[in-house]
């Protein structure tokens, strides 16, 4: 059972980098996974958002559950400092 506890730090802790650059690795299944570099854009109540660049210059917003990132689908590292800041 995923503990609410854990859910709530998670969440404040990207609410305090809100506007941060941040390096995503995402784990899409299957070993399958993703590596980059985008900009904690919002946090909702279930969830947050991430805006990245893609290869012709636009953006795109990928959206993340704060479990996925207690379960570790999800690592975040703020570029400014390696810090990591969510992990599961």
């Amino acid at each position: 059972m995923i503990d609410a506890k854990s859910v709530d730090n998670i969440r404040k802790v990207l609410e305090s980098n809100v506007g941060q650059k941040v390096r995503l690795k995402a784990n899409r299944g299957r070993r399958r996974s993703c590596e980059m570099e985008g900009v904690i854009a919002d946090t909702y109540h279930n969830l947050f958002t991430v805006q990245v660049g893609t290869d012709s210059n636009s953006v795109q917003t990928l959206s993340y559950t704060y479990s996925d990132v207690l379960i570790s689908n999800v690592e975040l590292v703020v570029c400014s400092n390696n810090e990591k800041i969510c992990t599961g």
